[in-house]
């Protein structure tokens, strides 16, 4: 999911969601009774330093779709504090887009709505086939065994950031590569002016990108097989409170960060106020910033120990955007036109190449603008050291409770309070009982 997203909804507000009969979206769009309209909605997230900057990249897309077919595409682009609380309100109200992108995290929690098209067989034919997709991209689309419910649209991956400068001057010649030698190399960088690397403490889906790897990388899962929560095992609680403790024991975190939402630590990075930040495909962002490409390098993002891989040495999520329709929308196959138009591959390496992501359509990745060394990292990982996040109903309300829980905790830390392991499962305790009990 992509520029982080933040999961605004409440656990009760989307469990009761869930349980209703939800009609889906779409508009009418004009046009009469007996024939398609020439018109779509499309919400859009946002993917670019701000929503102007999205405008930018995709109104002359849309505007070369519409030359193309004579369909018109109405954009808006909706922030990612609103956006899941705005599509959990159309699915109830029949009152959303035709079109619109949904983090890829959310897609099993927003199939069991019932809401959105399911990309059966023929719904794929319609756009050239499911095996044109990256595997990893589609194992973010809904329950494994179901019919997909959204399509891969941009594709990301964790990684470190770092700042070639500052390491420079603090004498430090490679990124580092496991959790120890971040903490040491941290330490380095540390300073009464900067700190070493950026959370965004108050960015709930962050929180939960962050431990869900370090959980992999302690054996947790956060869901059992069965699909019930299990947010307290030892590896649940060793991966929470490592991540914390970047604030609360090892102090390479300003206590500022507490306080931070959506991009703030990109913004510390940019300004030479943080030395490493972890992140998703952040060069465009970066760019955005005034920071040119030869002031950062990237490099995997840190395991605990060895080097990154699948199982204990998974460094990062499987990050992305899918692009899904309403099933009750009035232009169906308007819909299917423009979804086909955006996954095709001459759309993929325009918007891909403008929002710094990689295509998830293996034949548009072959374009050399992927094969720069920091996507390159990013394409390695995807491949080899990334898991999809837990492809269950309750996500999204796994998604808000833990990330609240870690955000306290974060808030603690900046008060001086002791992190220790009992108020960490104490607070993954009580994120559990939050959660629809099956």
């Amino acid at each position: 999911m992509r520029r982080i997203r933040a999961a605004a909804v409440g656990a009760v507000t989307l469990s009761l969601v869930l349980a209703a009969a939800a009609c889906g979206g779409g508009s009418t769009g004009g046009g009469g009774s007996n024939e398609q309209p020439r018109t779509l909605t499309y919400w859009a997230s946002n993917q670019g330093a701000n929503i102007e900057v999205d405008k930018k990249v995709l109104q002359p897309e849309l505007d070369k779709f519409e030359k193309e077919t004579g369909i018109e595409v109405k954009l808006e682009v909706v922030p990612w504090s609103d956006l899941l609380n705005r599509i959990l309100t159309a699915t109830t109200s029949g009152q959303g887009p035709d079109v619109l992108n949904i983090g890829n995290t959310w897609s099993a929690s927003l199939q069991s709505t019932g809401a959105l098209l399911p990309w059966d067989e023929e719904n794929f034919g319609k756009i050239g086939g499911k095996d044109r997709f990256v595997p990893s991209a589609l194992g973010s689309t809904g329950v494994q065994g179901q019919d997909p419910a959204a399509v891969p649209l941009y594709s990301m991956a964790y990684a470190l950031y770092y700042n070639k400068k500052m390491f420079a001057d603090a004498g430090i010649t490679e990124p580092p590569a496991t959790w120890d030698e971040l903490v040491a190399t941290g330490r380095k960088l540390t300073t009464d002016g900067t700190s070493a690397i950026g959370v965004e403490g108050s960015n709930l889906s962050n929180n939960i990108h962050q431990v869900f790897v370090l959980g992999k990388q302690h054996g947790a899962d956060f869901f059992t097989p069965d699909g019930k929560p299990d947010f307290t095992s030892d590896g649940a609680v060793a991966a929470v409170k490592q991540y914390v403790d970047l604030m609360a024991e090892h102090r390479i975190v300003a206590k500022g960060n507490a306080e931070y939402a959506q991009n703030q630590s990109l913004s510390d990075f940019a300004n030479d106020r943080t030395a490493m930040v972890l992140w998703q495909t952040a060069s465009a962002t970066f760019a955005s910033h005034g920071m040119k490409e030869d002031e950062w390098g990237v490099a995997p993002a840190p395991v605990q120990s060895g080097a990154p891989g699948q199982g204990k040495a998974v460094n990062s999520m499987v990050a992305g955007i899918n692009m899904a329709v309403f099933k009750n929308t009035k232009n169906i196959d308007g819909a299917m036109r423009f979804v086909k138009f955006m996954t095709g591959d001459e759309e993929q390496k325009i918007l891909n190449k403008a929002y710094g992501s990689i295509p998830p359509v293996t034949s548009a990745q072959q374009d050399p603008a992927f094969a720069t060394p920091a996507l390159a990292v990013l394409r390695k990982t995807l491949a080899t050291s990334a898991a999809a996040l837990p492809q269950v109903p309750e996500e999204s309300q796994f998604e808000t409770v833990v990330g609240t829980a870690v955000k306290e905790l974060f808030a603690e830390a900046a008060a001086g309070q002791p992190v220790t392991a009992e108020s960490v499962r104490a607070k993954l305790e009580k994120a559990q009982q939050q959660m629809p009990k099956k």
